[in-house]
């Protein structure tokens, strides 16, 4: 197993913490069912805590049904158990295992860890403030919205602000044309209940984002991964796949994509649509980084005017992570049809949260946060892609906008080992791995600048790229 972190100074009990530690161990499968643990003296001996912390711990994860003690030879970790009546996992949600490790990883991430690899900004860059200032202002206003269920179409006056921003982009879309979802993931699987059916073909970008990858797999697609470029996806291998298995639907991002944060050019847009018309394919266009951008480029749904494209958008990336407001346009028979499905699993979203995204995005503050926080962004940007050429990290390309950098070593071929190493030292990285369509190993990986400049970091960067540690020499195996 892996060493774990103790602090003594935190208030939390020493127990808990090395039952929290292993537990977490246990879940994201570094340590894997039948691992033997060391022994107490020497668990004790390793961390610096009494023996009488690592036998209560020991039988607390004994209890838990994490460990099992055989007599005479030690603690091991026990076997997956299946309780009454539970499913074999299907093909889809077995290779899911390396993305809900790295998803738990981020979410239940401790006081401390650094988030190197995580897909959103420091709360404490948030417009906290605005937020409160625009819940307080909905809240004293007086009527039935703090307690009724809302329009399923989402909140009408909100769909007519999103309608003039649209327009700012070049999409013209009527407020009928836009439906309100729970985030953007909602408005992608709204999508995927409609267009995609167990054994359809879907194309995807290779890197690109691993919770569609992974709501794709429950619904049974086969993904074909498309190579992205630093100016799009590779063209020739979008033709073929297109006329080699006729997909159904292309998902992919035109602005500030993640892992790369690469834009797609006009001219590779214009060549994705005239192949979207050639081979009778849907594109869905997630454009969620949006308000990240600073010099506004061309979308696909401006080029096509959401013809064969699907449009979705959220705020949660600018605004905050509980504000689940997103949406979708497109044609008002698409609009309609998902507007059904939502109704029938979600019955509407909620009022109340969409009124206070509409307050906030009305009361000319957030233009001036964001311009805030794209200066912000880009000082973190520069000094982190400085750091990281002066380490010997190569850089896929260089983004001028957007929090994310996918960079590697040239010497590592996985950066699977690595990332575990880095685990063990309280650093989330995000491997390139889970951001493939069929998780072929990957010497990528996603930094994240807001988050890039904690010294601990870079030194461990630094000892990796030098060979020096544990962590180059696990990379190496």
């Amino acid at each position: 197993m892996h060493p774990i972190a103790i602090n003594p100074g935190d208030p939390t009990p020493l127990v808990d913490q090395v039952v929290g530690a292993i537990r977490r161990q246990i879940d994201d499968r570094f340590l894997r069912a039948g691992a033997k643990l060391p022994s107490i003296r020497k668990f004790a001996d390793v961390h610096g805590i009494s023996r009488f912390t690592a036998v209560e711990a020991y039988d607390r994860l004994v209890a838990l049904g994490y460990l099992e003690a055989r007599r005479g030879a030690g603690f091991f970790t026990t076997a997956v158990r299946e309780e009454p009546g539970h499913l074999p996992p299907t093909e889809g949600q077995k290779r899911n295992e390396e993305l809900v490790s790295l998803i738990r990883r981020l979410l239940h991430a401790g006081e401390g860890t650094i988030l190197a690899g995580g897909p959103w900004l420091p709360n404490a860059w948030l417009d906290e403030m605005g937020l409160r200032r625009s819940l307080a202002a909905v809240a004293r206003r007086a009527g039935p919205h703090l307690i009724e269920y809302g329009n399923p179409f989402g909140y009408l006056p909100l769909r007519e602000h999103l309608a003039l921003l649209l327009s700012e982009r070049g999409i013209a879309a009527g407020p009928a044309q836009i439906l309100l979802t729970h985030g953007t993931s909602q408005a992608l699987d709204l999508i995927m209940r409609q267009f995609v059916r167990p054994g359809d073909a879907v194309l995807v970008d290779d890197p690109g984002y691993y919770n569609l990858f992974g709501n794709l797999r429950l619904h049974g697609a086969r993904l074909l991964a498309v190579p992205r470029n630093p100016d799009g996806p590779d063209l020739d291998a979008l033709e073929r796949l297109a006329a080699e298995h006729r997909p159904r639907i292309y998902f992919t991002q035109s602005v500030l994509q993640n892992p790369t944060g690469t834009d797609m050019s006009p001219h590779v847009g214009f060549r994705v649509l005239q192949l979207a018309g050639r081979h009778d394919f849907l594109v869905v266009e997630d454009d969620i980084f949006c308000d990240l951008q600073t010099r506004p480029t061309a979308r696909l749904a401006s080029l096509d005017q959401l013809d064969r494209v699907i449009y979705a958008r959220s705020f949660s990336k600018t605004l905050s992570g509980s504000l689940r407001v997103g949406f979708v346009a497109a044609r008002q028979s698409i609009v309609d049809d998902l507007a059904d499905i939502k109704m029938l699993s979600n019955i509407t979203s909620s009022q109340f949260v969409e009124r206070v995204l509409y307050a906030m995005l009305v009361d000319g503050h957030y233009r001036k946060f964001l311009t805030r926080l794209h200066k912000r962004i880009a000082e973190a940007r520069i000094t982190v892609i400085q750091a990281f050429e002066r380490i010997g990290l190569e850089l896929f390309t260089e983004p001028d906008a957007g929090m994310f950098v996918w960079a590697r070593f040239p010497h590592i071929a996985d950066a699977m080992p690595l990332t575990r190493a880095a685990a063990a030292q309280g650093i989330v990285l995000a491997p390139g791995v889970v951001f493939r369509p069929n998780l072929e190993p990957s010497p990528w990986m996603r930094f994240n600048v807001t988050a890039c400049d904690d010294p601990r970091l870079l030194r461990w960067l630094e000892q990796a790229a030098r060979g020096r540690d544990d962590a180059m020499a696990a990379a190496a195996e």
